[in-house]
């Protein structure tokens, strides 16, 4: 379900915003930011993926530096949104593992605490298992349910750090044509 949620956010949300409130081509993109994504999702790291996202967005998609030196570190601190989807979907997983009824409320709950405690997150490998924890335990769900994905986290961290950067790539993209 993650690794689905991962193709609408970035197959819908990124490339809706791209074609809606950019001037970029979808291919263009996603042909230049391939080399970042590679380096996020293999290093579950968007500090590690950085450098990269700098330079492909200012070589190949032409975006001024003063843009992508400012969205690019802000995103890959406060925007992980990968992250967000990631406390969502294993929250809702963990409480049916315990077979733990989760309301409309409480699903909410976790939808706003995921997204918050998401912000600001180390762009380190692992780090949300930390923000994991201050999900579950807001909505009273037991804490020991982590072990029940830390085997697979690695998985999973893959594709939030690809989330991650490439919607960090795609708001460089909307604030370039704003500022032009």
């Amino acid at each position: 379900m993650f690794y689905l949620a991962v193709i609408i956010q970035m197959g819908i949300t990124y490339t809706v915003s791209l074609k809606c409130f950019s001037d970029f081509r979808l291919k263009d993109f996603y042909r230049a930011m391939v080399p970042a994504q590679v380096i996020a999702f293999v290093s579950c790291s968007s500090a590690a993926a950085l450098p990269v996202s700098m330079q492909r967005t200012q070589e190949e998609l032409n975006i001024s530096k003063e843009v992508s030196g400012f969205v690019l570190p802000l995103g890959a601190t406060i925007n992980m949104d990968g992250n967000a989807l990631y406390q969502g979907i294993v929250a809702l997983f963990i409480a049916q593992a315990y077979g733990i009824e989760i309301s409309i409320p409480l699903q909410i709950m976790i939808i706003l605490t995921g997204t918050l405690a998401s912000i600001g997150a180390a762009g380190v490998p692992g780090a949300a298992m930390v923000v994991l924890s201050t999900v579950l335990l807001s909505v009273g769900l037991p804490v020991d349910g982590i072990a029940l994905v830390a085997g697979v986290d690695r998985i999973l961290d893959m594709g939030r750090t690809l989330t991650n950067i490439t919607g960090d790539a795609t708001a460089a993209c909307i604030v370039e044509k704003t500022n032009h």
